[in-house]
C-alpha cells in the first residue's frame, strides 16, 4: 500500500474522522492544522512543505495530531459545520484548494472566492461568525463576482444554475437569495447551529438595509430598480410570500435606522421607477397586472402605504392635471381611450374598423371588457386597502381625492368642450375619471341596495360646510372642497337652521366622491359619444354620396370615417363595461330611493313607505343635496337607453325606484326647483319605459317584457301621469318665452310617454281624471314656430345641408304633437275646447292645413319626404281627426272662424278634396264636409256680429286686439283694461304685463266690473235698436 493509502487508512480509523463529511475533508483539515503548527513553532519552510502522509505515519499519530488541534470534538464539529453553512448560504469561500481534496456533502458546487480577504486573514481558509460580516460586505462590493467563481467539488459537469446563483451581480436579488437559503438552513441544521443560521438570515436583512440606505457605495447598480424587479419576478412566479417576508424584515430594519435616509427617501425612488415603467403600458398588457399586484402589496403594507400617500400629494393642489401626473394618477390614466384625443396613431384598439367583421369587433370589445374588469378590481382593492390602513393614511387618500375633484371642477364647464387644447393642459383625462369612478362605484356596492339601512346614514349637510382648517377636516372627516358653491335641489329656507354633524361617516364621503366623480367624468364621455354618433352618420352619408359621384375626396372621407369610428368604438367599449354599468345602476337606483326618503322627511334608521299626497316639507335635507345627484341619475339612464339598452331590461327591478323618484320630483317644484332638471326627468322616463318604435325587419328587436311588467304594475301610475302633465305645462314658463327650440326639445320625449300611457288603462284613466281638474297646456308656442318653419323650408334648396336637420326636427315635433292631440281628443274634450287653449290649437291646425292642402302646399314638396320625416298625408288625417273629435262642441266650432290669419271656407273645401285624394274612408269625408258647413255658418254669423259691433265706443275695445271686450279685466301694474281672453293668451307665452313688462300672472288681474256692466248695457241697447225682433227673446 502506498503512503497515500496508509494515510487514508490511518485517518479512516481515527474516531474523530466521523465528524467530517468525507475522508478527504478530514485529511485536508489535519494537513492544514499540521502546517499551522509548524509555522507557529518556527520550523523551516521545507519541513512545512512535507506531505500530510509524511506527517502522519500511523493511526496513533493521526489521532494525536487531530486531538491536539482541538480541545473537544464539539468544537471541531461546530467549526466545520458553520463554515459549510456559511458557504451554502452566501456562496462565498476563503478556501481555494484543490476541489478533489474536498468532500461533496454539504458544500455548494460553486462559490465566489474572496481572494483579498483570504490574503488579509493570512491563510485562514474557513469562515466563521466573526468573519462573515466582513466577507459578505466584501462580496457585495465586487463589481463582477462572476469573475471570482471557483468550483468547490471535482464534478466535471457544467452547472449553469450554480454559476448564476453564485455569480449574481445585483446586490438586492443576491441578498434575497441568501435570505431564502438561510431560512432553509434554519429548518435543517441541528439545534446547536440554529442561532448561527438565524444570525446569517439577520445579516442578509441588515446588509439589505445598508444597501438601500447607502446605494452610492455600490457602483453601477440601481438598487431601487433591483428591489422593484425582485417584486416583479416574485408576482410573476411563486415566491411572492417569501419576498414579502424578506421585505417586511428589511422595512423593520430601515424604520429602526433612519439617520442616513428616512424610510420615505428610500421608497420614493422605487415609486418613481414604478411610475416610469407603467405609464406607457396598455390596458391589455399582462405586464400591467403584475405591476398592479406590486401596487396592491404597497397598499397593504402599512408603512409603504403611508409613504405612498405622502408621495402622491401634488405640489400644486389647485392644478387638476397635476393629480394625473402622480403615481396613482398614472395608473388611473390607463384605458382603451386614446391617450391623446384625436391621435389614432399607435392606438392599440379598433384600428381599420371598416375592414373588420362584426364578429371580430365583438371579440375585441369582449377582450377589453375582460381586462377592464380585472383592472377595476385591482384599483378597487388598492383604494380599499388604503382606506383600511391607519387614520393618517386614510386621511391622506381622502384629501387627495377631495383636492383632485375640486381642482378638476372645470371639466363640467361648457367651455371645456369647446377648447380641447386648453382642457388637456389644465385637467385630468377622461380615462382618469372613468377609472376612478369605476373603483369608487365598487366601494359603494355594500350600501348600493335601495332598501339598505346604511343608505339612511348619509348626511347631506356635509355638502353645506364651508371653509374648514386642515385639522377640522381631519377630525370631522370632511375632505371634499367647494361643495357649498354647488346648486342644490331646493334653496335653503331662510328660517331653517343647519345642524352639522361633529364627524361624518365614510359612507357619506364615499357617496359624494362617487357622484361628483361621475358628474365630472361619465357625463362628458356621454356627451362625446352622442356627438361622435351624429358626426359618423353625417360622414357616412357624405362619403357614400362622394363615392357615387366619383369625387376625389372619397378616400379622404373614408380616412376621416375610419379614424372617428376608432375613437367611437374605443369610447363605447370604455363606457359600457358590463360590471361597471351594473355597479352604477345599483348606485343610481339606491340614490333614487335615498332622495325619495329625504323628500318624505325621513331622518330615521328605517325606510318609510311612500304615500300620496306628499307631506309638507319641514327642515328638509333636500336643500343640501347638490343637483348633480339628480343630473347623474338622469344622464346615466339616458346613456343606457342609447348605448346599452339590454342593461335596463336585465335590471328591471331597479327601475321601479327610478319611476318613484320621477313621480315624486318631476312635477313637484317644492322638492326640485330647477325646471330644466325636472323637464330632463321626462327624458329619463322615456329612456326607462318600454320603447315601441318600429325597427327594420333585419334589426334585432329589443326585449321589453320586464320593463312592460314594471310599468303596467307600477302602483303610483296616477301620480306619475300627473307629474308628467304638470311638468309639461311648467315648461312654458321655463326660461325666455322665445326659446322655442329648447321647449320643443323638452317636450319631445313627453309625446312618446303620453302615447304609451294612453295605451295602458291605469295611466289612461289617470290622464282622463286630470283633464277635469287642470288645464293641459299641450302646445302654447306652436304659433311662434310657425313663423320659423316656412323660412327653413323656403331656404331648403339653397341651404339644404344647413337647414335639413332643423327641418327634420320640426317635422318630428309636428308629427308627435298632432298625433298626440289626435288620440287625446278622442276622449278628452273639455280641456281642448277651453277658450284659452282652443284659440291656440285652432290657429295651429288651420296654419298646418293652409300649408298642407292650400295654395302653399307645393312649397313643401321635397325630393324625399322620408329624409326629413315629413308625413303630409298623416298630418292631414290627424288634423281632420282632431276637428271631428272636437266638432260636437259648439264653443270650439264657433272659435274656428275667429282665426283670421289662416281660416277660410275655401281651406276646408280644399281639405275635403285632399281627403278624397288620399283615399280616406267615406264616413270621415262626409263628417268633415258637414263640419265644414257648420263652421262656415258660424263664420257668417261671426261676420255679422263684427259688423254690428263696429261702431262700439273706443273704451269698450280691447287695446291689443281692437275687438269688443266681453270680460274686461284690469292689469294691476299698468292699470290698463284688456279682455280676459286676450291677456290669458298673452300670458301663455310671456308672463309679463304687455304695457310695462312687469311680472304678471292670471291670479293678479282683477275684473273691471263697472266697465263690464257698461258694455253689457250697450250691447243690449244696440241689439234692440238694430234688431227689434230680438226684444221679446
Amino acid at each position: 500500500m502506498t503512503d497515500q493509502g496508509n494515510n487514508n487508512q490511518n485517518i479512516s480509523q481515527n474516531p474523530f474522522a466521523a465528524l467530517f463529511s468525507s475522508l478527504a475533508d478530514a485529511k485536508q483539515f489535519a494537513s492544514g492544522q499540521h502546517q499551522a503548527e509548524q509555522q507557529y513553532s518556527g520550523e523551516s519552510q521545507s519541513e512545512s512543505d512535507n506531505s500530510v502522509s509524511d506527517s502522519i505515519e500511523d493511526n496513533d499519530d493521526s489521532v494525536a495530531e487531530i486531538s491536539r488541534s482541538f480541545r473537544s470534538r464539539q468544537e471541531l464539529c461546530e467549526q466545520l459545520n458553520v463554515n459549510h453553512m456559511i458557504q451554502r448560504i452566501f456562496l462565498i469561500t476563503l478556501d481555494n484548494s484543490d476541489p478533489s481534496l474536498r468532500g461533496g456533502n454539504g458544500i455548494p458546487p460553486c462559490c465566489v472566492y474572496l481572494e483579498e480577504m483570504a490574503a488579509d486573514l493570512d491563510g485562514q481558509d474557513w469562515l466563521n461568525m466573526d468573519t462573515i460580516e466582513q466577507a459578505l460586505f466584501s462580496r457585495l462590493l465586487l463589481q463582477e463576482p462572476g469573475n471570482h467563481l471557483i468550483y468547490m467539488t471535482s464534478c466535471s459537469a457544467v452547472n449553469l444554475s450554480a454559476d448564476r446563483d453564485a455569480g449574481e451581480k445585483r446586490v438586492i436579488p443576491y441578498l434575497y437569495a441568501c435570505y431564502r437559503r438561510a431560512k432553509e438552513e434554519i429548518t435543517k441544521v441541528p439545534e446547536k447551529l440554529l442561532s448561527y443560521a438565524v444570525q446569517c438570515k439577520n445579516l442578509t436583512v441588515s446588509n439589505a438595509r445598508t444597501v438601500l440606505l447607502t446605494p452610492e457605495i455600490y457602483i453601477s447598480q440601481n438598487v431601487y430598480e433591483q428591489l422593484l424587479d425582485l417584486l416583479l419576478e416574485a408576482v410573476r412566479g411563486a415566491q411572492f410570500e417569501e419576498v414579502v417576508e424578506f421585505l417586511e424584515d428589511v422595512i423593520a430594519s430601515l424604520l429602526a435606522d433612519q439617520e442616513v435616509r428616512t424610510f420615505g427617501e428610500v421608497m420614493v425612488p422605487v415609486f418613481d421607477i414604478f411610475q416610469g415603467r407603467v405609464k406607457d403600458l396598455d390596458l391589455c398588457q399582462l405586464l400591467l397586472y403584475s405591476y398592479l399586484e406590486i401596487l396592491l402589496y404597497f397598499s397593504r403594507q402599512k408603512d409603504i402605504s403611508k409613504v405612498l400617500m405622502e408621495h402622491i400629494q401634488p405640489k400644486d393642489p389647485n392644478s387638476g392635471i397635476q393629480y394625473q401626473k402622480t403615481l396613482l394618477g398614472t395608473i388611473l390614466n390607463i384605458s382603451c381611450l386614446l391617450r391623446t384625443p384625436g391621435v389614432v396613431e399607435n392606438h392599440g384598439f379598433f384600428l381599420n374598423p371598416s375592414r373588420s367583421s362584426p364578429q371580430e369587433m365583438k371579440v375585441q370589445e369582449s377582450n377589453i371588457y375582460q381586462f377592464m374588469g380585472q383592472f377595476h378590481d385591482k384599483l378597487y382593492q388598492i383604494l380599499k386597502n388604503l382606506l383600511q390602513q391607519s387614520s393618517e393614511t386614510r386621511h391622506l387618500l381622502l384629501s387627495w381625492l377631495g383636492g383632485c375633484l375640486q381642482a378638476n371642477m372645470g371639466r363640467a364647464k361648457i367651455w371645456a368642450n369647446q377648447m380641447p387644447e386648453i382642457f388637456l393642459q389644465m385637467y385630468a383625462s377622461d380615462a382618469f375619471f372613468l377609472n376612478l369612478g369605476a373603483a369608487l362605484l365598487k366601494l359603494c356596492q355594500p350600501f348600493s341596495r335601495p332598501y339598505s339601512p346604511k343608505l339612511l346614514t348619509f348626511n347631506p349637510t356635509y355638502c353645506f360646510l364651508k371653509e374648514l382648517s386642515e385639522e377640522e377636516r381631519r377630525n370631522r372627516n370632511v375632505h371634499a372642497r367647494g361643495l357649498d358653491k354647488e346648486t342644490c335641489l331646493i334653496p335653503v329656507p331662510p328660517q331653517q337652521t343647519v345642524e352639522f354633524a361633529q364627524s361624518y361617516s365614510l359612507l357619506t364621503e364615499n357617496l359624494i366622491f362617487t357622484q361628483l366623480t361621475m358628474y365630472l367624468g361619465f357625463h362628458r364621455l356621454h356627451d362625446q359619444m352622442v356627438k361622435m354618433n351624429q358626426s359618423l352618420h353625417r360622414l357616412q352619408g357624405t362619403w357614400r354620396d362622394t363615392q357615387l359621384s366619383g369625387g376625389p375626396a372619397a378616400a379622404e372621407l373614408r380616412e376621416q370615417f375610419e379614424r372617428l369610428m376608432t375613437v367611437y368604438l374605443s369610447t363605447k367599449a370604455a363606457t359600457t363595461q358590463p360590471a361597471m354599468l351594473q355597479n352604477c345602476l345599483n348606485l343610481q337606483a339606491s340614490c333614487a330611493a335615498l332622495l325619495v326618503q329625504l323628500s318624505l322627511g325621513n331622518q330615521g334608521p328605517e325606510h318609510i313607505p311612500l304615500t300620496f299626497p306628499l307631506p309638507a316639507l319641514e327642515n328638509s335635507l333636500l336643500c343640501f343635496v347638490p343637483e348633480f345627484f339628480a343630473e347623474n341619475m338622469g344622464d346615466f339612464f339616458i346613456f343606457l337607453r342609447r348605448f346599452s339598452d339590454e342593461v335596463l331590461e336585465s335590471s328591471a327591478e331597479s327601475l321601479e325606484h327610478v319611476l318613484t323618484f320621477i313621480t315624486v320630483f318631476m312635477g313637484n317644484v317644492d322638492r326640485m326647483k330647477n325646471p330644466h332638471l325636472r323637464a330632463k326627468l321626462a327624458e329619463v322616463l322615456e329612456a326607462v319605459m318600454p320603447h315601441m318604435e318600429t325597427l327594420s325587419p333585419s334589426a334585432a328587436q329589443p326585449i321589453m317584457f320586464q320593463r312592460q311588467r314594471v310599468f303596467s304594475t307600477y302602483q303610483h301610475a296616477p301620480q306619475l301621469a300627473e307629474a308628467l302633465i304638470t311638468v309639461f305645462v311648467d315648461i312654458e314658463f321655463t326660461g325666455d318665452p322665445h326659446q322655442f327650440e329648447q321647449k320643443f326639445n323638452y317636450r319631445r320625449p313627453m309625446y312618446a310617454i303620453l302615447k304609451y300611457m294612453w295605451g295602458e288603462e291605469s295611466y289612461r284613466e289617470s290622464i282622463k281624471y286630470l283633464s277635469k281638474i287642470k288645464i293641459l297646456q299641450l302646445e302654447r308656442d306652436r304659433g311662434e314656430w310657425d313663423s320659423l318653419a316656412p323660412d327653413a323650408r323656403r331656404e331648403k334648396e339653397s341651404s339644404l345641408q344647413m337647414f335639413g336637420q332643423l327641418g327634420r326636427f320640426h317635422n318630428i315635433m309636428s308629427n308627435d304633437t298632432i298625433g298626440t292631440l289626435a288620440f287625446l281628443t278622442s276622449e278628452i274634450k273639455c280641456l281642448f275646447v277651453h277658450p284659452f287653449l282652443a284659440e291656440r290649437i285652432i290657429s295651429m291646425l288651420n296654419y298646418f292645413l293652409q300649408h298642407l292642402v292650400g295654395p302653399k302646399m307645393g312649397a313643401l314638396k321635397v325630393k324625399d319626404f322620408s329624409e326629413f320625416d315629413f308625413k303630409p298625408q298623416q298630418l292631414v288625417s290627424d288634423i281632420c281627426t282632431i276637428y271631428l273629435n272636437l266638432g260636437d262642441e259648439e264653443n270650439f266650432c264657433a272659435t274656428v272662424p275667429k282665426d283670421g290669419r289662416s281660416y277660410s271656407p275655401t281651406l276646408f273645401c280644399q281639405t275635403v278634396r285632399v281627403l278624397k285624394k288620399i283615399n280616406k274612408p267615406g264616413d270621415m269625408i262626409v263628417s268633415f264636409s258637414l263640419l265644414a258647413d257648420k263652421i262656415k255658418s258660424l263664420a257668417d254669423r261671426h261676420q255679422q256680429e263684427e259688423e254690428t259691433y263696429s261702431d262700439a265706443p273706443d273704451e269698450f275695445l280691447d287695446p291689443i286686439m281692437s275687438t269688443l271686450m266681453l270680460d274686461p279685466v284690469l292689469l294691476p301694474s299698468s292699470n290698463v283694461t284688456v279682455d280676459r281672453s286676450t291677456i290669458a293668451r298673452h300670458l301663455l307665452s310671456d308672463q309679463t304685463d304687455p304695457f310695462n313688462r312687469s311680472p304678471l300672472t292670471m291670479d293678479q288681474i282683477r275684473p273691471n266690473e263697472e266697465l263690464r256692466q257698461q258694455i253689457m248695457k250697450w250691447l243690449a241697447d244696440h241689439k234692440q235698436s238694430n234688431h227689434p225682433e230680438f226684444q221679446f227673446l
